[in-house]
């Protein structure tokens, strides 16, 4: 039976290896300390955190999440060590809430590898607290219990850890919150949850519009899937609309929520239920086996909505199929290693034939436990892979790569999507299963192809104007398939290209004449796109704000707008640099977006000014290389971008189609 605790209650631990998992209506960064009989902490090697995740018998997540799961091990902390605690943190700077009284009250469970909760604690009575010791495990005459802690700290991080004893607390809070700052960057954000209505609910941080609900990111595969936890990933912005007339305009009664920071309701004004259907049932499997999977198999208001909620439940099983299988073969290891310094201590042991019985035994034991932990992940990922090989050929264009038939078959949309593909993600468990890589639209975070040499095995072997080439290719790739998925005449493209170097990639944006205007060059171009678009984000935050939306210039594009910017920061003053800021910041809310080809090198001489740029965006690259992160668990993925099949001319045929339906109106 599950034991809920309340503050300052104890219950007996019935086993070593555990899971602390958490739950919070707010991603908050995790951590725990390693104390001594007193409780004290002797340094910094004693305690886990994102910038340090793993100790002897100890694993945290690496950035912040509204859920996390924390392994421990008991048996495999050092033998000074008779306390743990656990950590709880609002993330500095993320635009979320300052303070725990603004949130859900987060949620603790001590439970065992299996799932079953052992002691649960929900942390109530929080106020202005910014960071909070959420519950300890301690060892008392040598078995160990589970305390309900609660206490909070007003002054955040570094109060507490002050208060376990750790020397210079607050430049290791600072160190935390740094790292946690670089693991949202690199993170790919999830969707938000689900309302209770049925429906997608935001914070507004700026003026926003109406768009269609989203739906929610889903964690198992074969039955419906539960709404996802929002991602640190991005700051929370409110969304442009998909109406032409009223992109960048705030849909009735929302402007008084938007201008005061409130909850908006985008709540469907035709729809009666207040969650969406089920998944269609599945094929009756044979007694004894599995059902076949199916394509859709995840909760929705369309194919296309449940199709987007499985691949994010595809993407989460497979993080978490993964965790548990590394998680087994570590502790697998670490027992061999235990096992073996027990034997050696006695020195008896370290000649003749025992030493070497006792490595041999530890070593089977050891392969044994990591067979399992091998056989249970393949089960998983077989049925995984069955599942992608029904789910990417129903996927819709959007969704689909460049080679998918869907492709030759295109035609302009009437709406725009829920999401749109820009490359795959894959393990190295697996390198084969291949998982979609969906952002949602309209972006809430510009993105970033990274030109630079990284260190990835392909980008060793391309020179530097061949990444340099690759990286912009990759951009048009991924401009021309947000034109494809948007209605005609309602996503602009601008580009600056201040060298001209970028001809020839931009080719086939240029012939078929979808750009808005002239690729801009020299200094002069790049100031004034810059000062086009600065002018178009002033203006409609401004009518937001005002309530007057009637009275923005009829001139005005109310359109999503993208800008391509290319081998920043050449040809960018300090005037620009700031203005292409602003646009990174305030831009999405407004339907502004920025994808930008740059490598960070060439613009080392800012330092640390630019810092916040890199982080707003979200990076890619233009070969494989394993530097995104997921929302759950903190692998780095291997990022591969979408390619066009050799000789195929479908990306000029789309272009063809859409150039066409603007100069028909659409129809």
């Amino acid at each position: 039976m599950t034991a809920e605790l309340v503050r300052g209650q104890n219950h007996t631990l019935p086993q070593t290896r555990l899971e602390i998992r958490v739950s919070a209506g707010s991603p908050v960064v995790a951590g725990a300390t390693l104390g001594d009989e007193q409780g004290t902490v002797r340094g910094i090697e004693w305690i886990a955190h994102p910038g340090s995740p793993r100790l002897p018998g100890l694993e945290v997540s690496q950035q912040a999440a509204a859920g996390h799961r924390l392994a421990v091990d008991l048996d495999a902390l050092p033998d000074a060590v008779h306390r743990v605690t656990v950590l709880l943190a609002l993330p500095v700077g993320a635009g979320g809430p300052v303070r725990f009284g603004a949130v859900a009250a987060p949620f603790v469970a001590v439970t065992g590898l299996d799932g079953t909760e052992i002691a649960t604690f929900t942390l109530t009575g929080l106020d202005s607290e910014t960071a909070v010791s959420a519950l300890e495990l301690y060892r008392r005459q040598g078995a160990w219990k589970v305390r309900a802690v609660g206490q909070g700290y007003a002054a955040g991080l570094a109060e507490m850890l002050a208060d376990q004893g750790v020397a210079e607390a607050a430049e290791l809070a600072g160190s935390i919150q740094e790292a946690v700052a670089r693991g949202m960057a690199r993170s790919v954000a999830p969707p938000p949850p689900r309302t209770p209505d049925g429906d997608r609910a935001r914070h507004a941080t700026g003026p926003s519009a109406s768009p269609a609900p989203r739906p929610a990111a889903e964690p198992s595969s074969g039955a419906p899937r539960p709404a996802a936890e929002p991602s640190p990933a991005v700051r929370p912005a409110a969304e442009p609309s998909a109406d032409p007339a009223a992109a960048g305009v705030p849909a009735s009664g929302a402007t008084g929520a938007a201008a005061a920071g409130g909850p908006i309701s985008y709540a469907h004004p035709r729809r009666r239920s207040t969650a969406p259907p089920p998944p269609p049932a599945a094929p009756q499997a044979p007694p004894g086996q599995a059902a076949p999977p199916v394509a859709g198999d995840a909760t929705g208001w369309s194919m296309d909505e449940r199709l987007y909620n499985q691949i994010w439940g595809m993407f989460e099983d497979l993080a978490r199929a993964t965790a548990a299988y590394r998680s087994a073969v570590d502790f697998a290891d670490s027992r061999m290693e235990q096992e073996l310094d027990r034997t050696l201590s006695d020195p008896r042991n370290r000649i003749g034939g025992a030493g070497d019985r006792a490595r041999e035994a530890a070593l089977a034991k050891r392969d044994e436990l990591t067979g399992r932990a091998r056989e249970a992940l393949d089960r998983d990922l077989a049925q995984l892979v069955a599942e992608a090989a029904v789910v990417e050929p129903a996927l819709p264009a959007a969704y689909a790569g460049w080679g998918n038939p869907v492709w030759h078959g295109y035609r302009v949309p009437m709406e725009i999507p829920m999401a749109l593909r820009i490359g795959d993600l894959h393990l190295p468990e697996r390198t084969d299963l291949r998982i979609p890589l969906l952002v949602r639209l309209p972006l809430e975070r510009g993105i970033w192809v990274d030109s630079g040499r990284t260190s990835s095995g392909a980008a060793a072997l391309a020179d530097t104007d061949s990444l340099r080439r690759l990286a912009m290719e990759s951009a048009v790739g991924h401009a021309a398939r947000m034109l494809a998925v948007y209605p005609a005449g309602e996503f602009s493209v601008h580009v600056i290209d201040p060298a001209g170097s970028a001809s020839g990639a931009l080719a086939p944006l240029v012939g078929a004449g979808v750009l808005a205007g002239p690729p801009a060059a020299g200094p002069g171009g790049v100031a004034s796109v810059l000062a086009h678009l600065t002018r178009r984000v002033d203006l409609v935050q401004m009518a937001v704000r005002a309530g007057a939306a009637d009275s923005l210039p009829p001139d005005l594009d109310t359109g999503e707008h993208l800008l391509i910017v290319n081998d920043f920061p050449h040809g960018f003053d300090d005037r620009a640099v700031t203005q292409l800021r602003y646009l990174a910041d305030e831009g999405p809310a407004v339907g502004v977006h920025l994808l930008m080809v740059a490598d960070r090198e060439d613009a080392g001489a800012y330092g640390p000014v630019l810092d916040p740029l890199w982080r707003s965006l979200l990076r890619i690259t233009p070969v494989a290389d394993d530097h995104l992160a997921d929302p759950w668990v903190g692998h780095a993925w291997t990022y591969e971008p979408l390619s066009l099949p050799p000789g195929s001319r479908v990306l000029e045929q789309v272009l063809a189609a859409v150039a066409a339906a603007r100069r028909t109106g659409g129809r």
